[in-house]
Formats: structure tokens, sequence, C-alpha cells
């Protein structure tokens, strides 16, 4: 599924062509002719499974041209040769990246004369076999895209192979190509099962190993059924270049690890990392989950234009190892409560990869141990930081203070050669890292000790911005640090009066010393915000400054509708044909805070779902107020009016403004939080 400002996108543009498609056919009482060019397969043939090809026996990694390109005229032969290149100048091949994909607008509008597929001569003047022969001879392989319908997604309505699937495979096998992206727009209501069966068929019967790869969005559970006809399926709708996206994503695709395996994977869609719709602690964690989801890593950005820190995140040679571990486990969530998430991943050695992700917008202590994790009771165990890439010992206690949006991944093993490594240490923050400038506050950091063997002359340091005041008013150091033992210091903290309002970092150091005498240094930031008290009366709660959002559909809009996936594109917030000058357009699931002091008592607006979804839409509205569920609304419809909405925050420092999808996935869900007051 694909989303641009000129198909019908996040609203509804896969149900808009399901819907009118369904309807053309019911109403004219037709079915879809059989095509003299795709023959009924023999009942044997239609029995084997694609996934016992002996294909994608780990997820495929390679690259795929679409979330960076679109169809814009860039996506072209010299971008698909020039990736090509860098796979191999920059070790991206010997990472593992091997599939240069090219997805949708690749061909001309028409088939020829023949019904055969020609490549667009202004994009691919040489043709795709002589692209996929560049290709294979950097010691790559090609990929292809096509569409189970009557035309491919794009809105300039290329040919899809709908009644053309075998000489279409018969022609991707001739022009060399490795794996097939089979989409899933315009099928005209034809069943997905028997869509995407007769494309297996046809695969197979080329002859040559093709990756195929079904893009049917999950709308019919293909977890469920697909194992026996591609390498992947699509678990999803399209990703998008956000924080909102990613993780919504990625909350779908995590419980479905028991469907995937060596040469059948669900997959969470491509990556957006270095697209830059996300900052590079989120694009870890964008790489890390994909990782210990065993997922597909379809790179989705523009390699020519990729920073440093792009393919430092990309070519994470032990993230990779845990992606494409042979035993082929995807990752499974042992706890998620209060968007502290712990995810584990069996490994074929025995280690467990586990993953400590922070979904919230500050930092939070993340924990688990060994046994919890699926390890067996050890003296010790060695646990690698894969970020770091650093070792240590921990008696069993696996945590990490996560920064927000961060993950910490580790790789745990009870393997007997823990005395090795030094101790670990975890560094946190108990107090709540809010400031406001000119005031002092005290913060309270914590290093323990975790390790089997102690941390010897430890020492912590407290930093901060240029200008910021840090002093310690209680021990710094400790000669000792055994496992379980905390070394607790509170720090007077003071942002200069006239700072403005908004996030800072503080770094807190330690330094120690394991038995040995080896010399360790462990860091972790916190981000701070420095906030000021809302203004007495009654105002627009919008207008205050955020400490921190996350959308499932592109950013949280002021004074406008959710819109697409761009900043600003919203329209005037309107519900039930009312239209609202103030409030928040958002797109579930989403979340945003606002610091209130302790000071407010009442926040008060009409909610519903924004016209902009069509009759499409179901959410729900929670206010919170600290760790308080102060107001809630049932599911709400496009076809319901704006509702009333208070909620008493008395005494709160923080209010949240949460909503949820209604239990029915988050396609079309636009909310508005119109008239959005709060009384202080």
């Amino acid at each position: 599924m694909r989303h641009l400002p000129t198909r019908t996108t996040r609203t509804g543009r896969r149900g808009v062509i399901g819907a009118l498609m369904a309807g053309l056919l019911c109403a004219a009482g037709t079915t879809v002719p059989a095509v003299a060019d795709s023959p009924a397969p023999a009942p044997d043939h239609a029995a084997a499974p694609q996934s016992g090809n002996g294909l994608a026996l780990t997820p495929p990694m390679g690259f795929n041209n679409w979330n960076s390109t679109h169809c814009r005229a860039e996506f072209d032969e010299s971008m698909v040769k020039g990736i090509a290149d860098i796979f191999v100048e920059k070790g991206l091949k010997e990472a593992g990246y091997e599939y240069v994909n090219l997805d949708d607008c690749w061909a001309k509008p028409q088939r020829n004369a023949e019904g055969k597929l020609e490549a667009d001569p202004q994009r691919f003047p040489n043709g795709i076999k002589e692209v996929a022969d560049y290709v294979h001879s950097k010691g790559l392989k090609i990929g292809i895209y096509t569409s189970a319908g009557t035309k491919t997604c794009d809105s300039a309505g290329l040919p899809g192979a709908l009644g053309h699937e075998y000489s279409d495979a018969q022609q991707f096998a001739d022009w060399g190509i490795d794996y097939l992206k089979y989409d899933n727009c315009n099928n005209l209501g034809v069943d997905a099962k028997q869509r995407y069966t007769t494309m297996r068929d046809a695969l197979a019967a080329t002859g040559r190993p093709i990756v195929y790869s079904i893009c049917e969005w999950g709308e019919n559970k293909p977890w469920e059924w697909a194992g026996g006809l591609g390498n992947l399926w699509r678990t999803t709708g399209d990703i998008n270049d956000s924080w909102g996206s990613m993780l919504s994503i990625m909350k779908q695709n995590l419980p479905l690890a028991a469907a995937a395996g060596p040469g059948h994977w669900n997959d969470p869609d491509m990556l957006e990392v270095g697209n830059g719709g996300m900052t590079d602690t989120e694009y870890r964690t964008h790489f890390s989950m994909w990782s210990v989801m065993a997922a597909p890593l379809l790179i989705g950005s523009d390699l020519r234009k990729a920073s440093a820190e792009t393919f430092e995140i990309l070519s994470n040679h032990e993230v990779i190892a845990v992606d494409q571990d042979p035993l082929g486990k995807q990752g499974t969530v042992l706890s998620s409560a209060g968007g502290r998430w712990v995810v584990a991943k069996e490994m074929q050695d025995g280690s467990r990869a586990v993953a400590l992700f922070n979904e919230t917008g500050s930092a939070q202590r993340i924990a688990t141990t060994a046994e919890a994790v699926g390890l067996p009771k050890a003296d010790g165990y060695t646990m690698r930081d894969l970020w770091e890439h650093r070792s240590y010992n921990t008696a069993g206690t696996l945590a990490a203070t996560v920064p927000a949006h961060g993950t910490v991944l580790l790789r745990v093993a009870a393997d007997g050669k823990w005395a090795a490594h030094p101790p670990a240490v975890e560094l946190g923050l108990e107090s709540s890292p809010l400031v406001e400038a000119g005031r002092t506050a005290t913060l309270t950091t914590t290093v323990t000790g975790l390790g089997r063997t102690p941390a010897k002359s430890l020492s912590a340091l407290l930093t901060g911005p240029a200008g910021w005041q840090l002093k310690a008013v209680s021990p710094t150091g400790s000669p000792t640090l055994p496992t379980g033992r905390s070394l607790t210091t509170r720090w007077q903290v003071t942002a200069p009066a006239g700072t403005p309002t908004g996030a800072y970092d503080l770094t807190l150091d330690a330094r120690y010393r394991s038995p040995d005498g080896a010399r360790v240094r462990s860091t972790v930031p916190f981000r701070t915000h420095v906030v000021a008290a809302p203004p007495a009366g009654t105002g627009y709660l919008g207008d205050l400054p955020q400490l921190s959002a996350t959308n499932g559909w592109g950013p949280v809009e002021r004074d406008t509708s959710n819109g697409e996936s761009r900043a600003g594109d919203g329209k005037p917030l309107t519900i039930g044909g009312t239209v609202f000058a103030k409030g928040l357009g958002v797109h579930a699931d989403s979340a945003v805070e606002f610091y209130t002091g302790r000071t407010c008592t009442t926040v008060t607006a009409q909610v519903g779902v924004d016209g902009e979804s069509g009759a499409k839409g179901t959410v729900a509205f929670e206010v919170w107020a600290d760790g308080r569920k102060a107001a809630s609304t049932g599911v709400l419809t496009n076809a319901m009016p704006a509702q009333p909405l208070t909620a008493d925050v008395s005494g709160a420092q923080v209010v949240r403004l949460v909503v949820t999808d209604g239990g029915d996935g988050i396609d079309s869900d636009h909310a508005d939080w119109a008239d959005l007051r709060i009384t202080c």
C-alpha cells in the first residue's frame, strides 16, 4: 500500500478501491474471466509451498526505492546502478545486503501488441535486463514490482499482472529477476488466496528461483495462509517516515511471531532509516526492532545521499546477525507495561537477543532477567551491548535506563566466559527531569551494580548544556559496588533564567574499574525539559508547548486536521460537519503530553473523527493526569457528531492526551481534539 498526495492515501485508498471494484462486480453480477496465459495448475503443483523453494532461509536484505523516491523522476536506471555500486563500495554487500529492488513506476503505461510489459524508456532506456545484468555483475540480485490486480498502485495506472501471471512471471525470469514484490491494488475483488496462489504457481513454472513477496497489507491475515505460497508477506499497511507509523506497525507485527520461520517471514514493511523524519535514536530503535522481529531488512533511503550515521546504523553487523540468525525465530514480547517493552529472540547458539525498548517520551528503567528470557541458571552471564559493541558480566539482571524512544539491544549467553568481562552497571534517574528556568530543581541519579563481580573505584558525574549549573549534594563515588547495590547521588540543577522551553540533554557518566583493574566507562543521556507553568485562567491547551508527541500517521497538527504524512498538510478541524478553529489534529495511535505544573484543574474538548476520513474511522479518546485516567470516551465513529469531554486534572504535573484505534486497526483514524481548553 502506498501513500502519496496524488493517490487516495491513509484516509482510505485501499478501502475506496476495494469497495468501488467490489461494488462494480456485484452490480454487474460478473466474475473475473479465465485468461489464456493463466492456466489452472495441476493439483500436486498447487500444493507445493513456495516457502519450500530453498529461498529466503533468513530474512531478505537489500534495497527498495519506494520510501525515498516514490514515482519521482529520480527513480531511474542511473539510481539503481548507483545503489548496486554503493552496496559494494560501502560494505553493505559484505554486511549481507543482497537485493536491489525496483518498485512501482518502472513500466510503460500500456502493454505492447504481444501483451508484454515494457520498461519506461525515460527511466530505463536500456531495458530491465540490462539493469539486471549490471546488478548481477556486482554479485548482487535484482527485484521487481507488480500488483495482483489489473493495474499497479500508482495513480498513473500502470499494468498489473491479474490475468497475465504466467506470461509476466516468465518475462521476469527471462530478464533475470530474483525477487518479486506483488502488491494488492485494483484487484477486482478476486479472492486474495486465489490471486497470490496463481502467481506462486506462475513463478514456480518458470524454473527460476525467485523470492516471492506477498504485499496484500495484512488485510486477509496472510500469516495464517501465506506460508505455503510466499517467502514473506506484509502484515500491515504502508510504513511512513515517522515515529508514530513505525511504532504502530511494530505493534501490529510483534504478536505474529509464531507464523515466521526460515523461508517464510512476517514483513512489517521496508526500513525508513535515513529518510529524515525520525531521530537517529529512533532509527536505531527501528533497525533494532526489525532485527529482533526477524523482519526483511530492505533499505528505503537514497544511499547516494545518506549520512555517515545512516550507514553506521544499517551496517551494524552485530544487529544484522540477530536478524539473520539461521534458527529463524521471531522475537516475542515478554512485557510492555507503561511503554517499557522487553522482547526476546532465541538464537541458534542458545543465546538470547533482548530488546529493551522505551516507547515513551522520557527516559525509563527497563529490566528483566536471564531466566525470564529463557536462559538456564548459571553462575554468571555474558551480556553484549550490540550498539556499544562491548561485553559485560551480569549476575542475571538485564536492565538499563533507556532514553526516550530508544532501544538497548543485548545479546545474553550462559557461556561460562562471563568472568573475562567487566561487571555491568546500570545508570538511572529517579526523579522527574522537568526544570523551570531560573529555579533550582533536585534530580537524583543512581548507579547500580549488575555484575557477578563488583565494580571498583566508582565515580559518577552529571553534565548538561553550557551555562547550566549542576552541583552534587551527596556522594558521587564508592570504593566498591557489588551486585544489587547502588550509588545514589542528589544533584541541584539550574537552567539559566530565560532558557527557552523545550528539551535539553543531560549526561550521566560512570567510571569504574573491573576486578582485574581494567578501566570502564558507561554513559547514558537523559532528556530533561525546561518547562513553564501555564498562565492562570482558561486558555487553549494546544497552544502550550508539548513535552512529547507521538502520532500514528504524520505529525500532530495544531489547529488543523491530521492530513497526510507531511507537516502542515491538514484541513480545518471538522467533526460531523461542524468546523472548529482551535485544537489538535491527530491520528490513532497518538499521545501528546503537556506540562501543567500542578496548577490546573480542568481540561475540556469537543472530540471525534475528522470528516477527512470519509465514512471510515473509529477512535477512542482518553485524558490522563500524571498516571491517572481522568476521562475517556467510548468508541466514536465518523457518523457521530462532536462529543463533549471534560477531565478533572487537579494537581497533575503532566496531562497526557491519548487517542486509540477503537480496537479495529488504525486505517483512516483521523481524530480531532477540537476546542481544546484548559483551566488553571
